[in-house]
This record gives structure tokens, sequence and C-alpha cells, in this order.
């Protein structure tokens, strides 16, 4: 036996039991998979540091965002969905309603209301995509038709934030449809009256929802890196069998393009709205 033994190339590590961390602590992002604590993701308005991807915003919390605190007041917030086509599936339509009701803690996928923004008064309007995609059934259309109603009474500039990948609602058939036009036209009678209307746009604005009052407004800002469009990219690049180019349907691409007209961080949002409102 040698005096002095030969040590192991190898080293031996004693791994301490991993203990249990609690679940919603940590966020992946969407865009640059980076790993994002969720104090410092809150604390960056769900902005991420590394890739400036911006994270989906419910709508009460765009209503903190951009309106004066304590000064906003709701319109229409009992309001709630029927099932006028008894909508049938995997899901029924009133299943899928109490669900997203649950889960959100809203009535509908819109919030519509009064109130000011760095002091200036404005009806504003946000759409939830949590709920059921932030698509626009009837009840949906009717709140912001009456919100655009109310500014052109009042003769109040109107701010409507939309985020919603899903468009008009299948679940409501031609009712749905329908609230396309209805928003449409109390959009084209609030301009004639001369009204301001801004439209910011946010990841997702798709389908119906674009279709019809988010490009309707007299200035279209959206938010950096944002979905914008009618069909998805993915379906369209499989109807024309073509590969479309880099940042299609993106913010960037479409500022590009002339469709909107600023492209604004999430944080300077209030801020620019309120030098529109300023200014116009």
């Amino acid at each position: 036996m040698p005096l002095f033994p030969r040590k192991p190339k190898y080293t031996i590590v004693k791994v301490a039991r991993k203990r249990d961390i609690p679940e919603d602590i940590w966020t992946r992002c969407e865009d640059c998979n980076e790993l994002i604590y969720n104090k410092k993701l809150d604390e960056n308005m769900r902005v991420c540091p590394k890739c400036n991807f911006h994270f989906n915003l419910g709508a009460r919390e765009r209503v903190s965002l951009l309106i004066d605190e304590g000064t906003f007041k709701e319109m229409d917030a009992e309001m709630e969905s029927l099932d006028p086509i008894s909508f049938a599936g995997p899901k029924t339509y009133k299943e899928k309603l109490k669900a997203d009701q649950e889960v959100t803690k809203l009535k509908e996928a819109v919030i519509t209301g009064e109130g000011t923004l760095n002091g200036k008064e404005v009806v504003f309007g946000v759409t939830d995509s949590r709920f059921i995609m932030g698509s626009m059934g009837s009840v949906v259309g009717e709140k912001l038709t009456r919100a655009i109603e109310h500014a052109t009474a009042k003769k109040l500039p109107l701010i409507i934030v939309s985020g919603s990948g899903g468009g008009a609602r299948m679940y409501e058939g031609l009712y749905s449809l329908m609230q396309m036009a209805k928003t449409s036209a109390s959009l084209c009678r609030h301009d004639r009256s001369g009204g301001l209307f801004i439209s910011v746009l946010t990841n997702p604005t798709m389908a119906g929802i674009m279709a019809s009052f988010a490009s309707l407004g007299d200035i279209i800002m959206a938010e950096p890196k944002a979905l914008i469009g009618f069909t998805g990219p993915r379906v369209i690049e499989q109807t024309i069998r073509q590969k479309l180019p880099p940042g299609f349907q993106r913010s960037e691409f479409l500022l590009n393009h002339g469709l909107i007209d600023m492209i604004v961080q999430r944080k300077n949002i209030k801020e620019t709205l309120s030098k529109l409102l300023l200014y116009f």
C-alpha cells in the first residue's frame, strides 16, 4: 500500500436536496426565451428587459397604466353576453363565458368608461385577450358603440386599446359580424362631429377587430413587435404557398408600409397620448 495514495481523477460532490420553488416566480420570454423574475417583469410594465418583448396586459392593468388613479368611471359594467344561436361544441358558449369570467374577473372582453389622462377628460375602452381571445361579440360591440356615442355626445376624445387575436366571435354567428359595421358606423358619426379617435394596437390585434374599429383611428399607434393584421401569417403562407417577408404583420413592418402612424414603448404611451390630446 503506497504511503501517499493517488487522488481520484473525479470529484465527489454532495448534492443538497432541491428545495421546493413556489410557482409563478419566473416567466419565460416568448420572444428571446429568457427566464425573467416575475417581480422584475412587473416592475418593467411586463416588458422583457433583454429583448423588449411586450407581454400582454389585462384590461384592468391597462386602465391603471393609462388613466389617472381614482378617475375612471366604468360604463355598462354589468352587461353580459347571452347565447343567441345556442352554440354547442366540446364546450357550450355559456360554459366558455363562465370559465373566462372566473379566470379574468371580467363580465366581458372589453371595459369602457370615462376618466382623465394626465388631467384631460377622455372616453376609454380596452379589450382583454384573455377573455375568448378578446374577440368581439354582441356585448363587446354594444359597449364600444355606447362608449363612442358617449364621446360624440360629450365632445370628448376617444381612446381604444385593442388586443384581440379572435376577431369576430364565432359563437354568436352573424350577431358578432354585425358589430363590425355597428362600431364603424358610430366612429363615422364621431368623426363627422369633429371628434378625435386614437387607436392603440397591442399584441395581437387581428381579424374582425382590425378590420373594423381598430384600423379607423385618426391616429394609430402600436406597441413594438405587435402582431397586427387580418389572417395570421401561417395561414397566408399555406394559402399563397410563398414565404412571407421577415417581420411580416409586425408593428415595425406595418409602420414602414404606412398602415400605422407610430410605434411607442409601453412606458411612453401615456405621455405620448397626453401630448397628442394637447396638440389636437
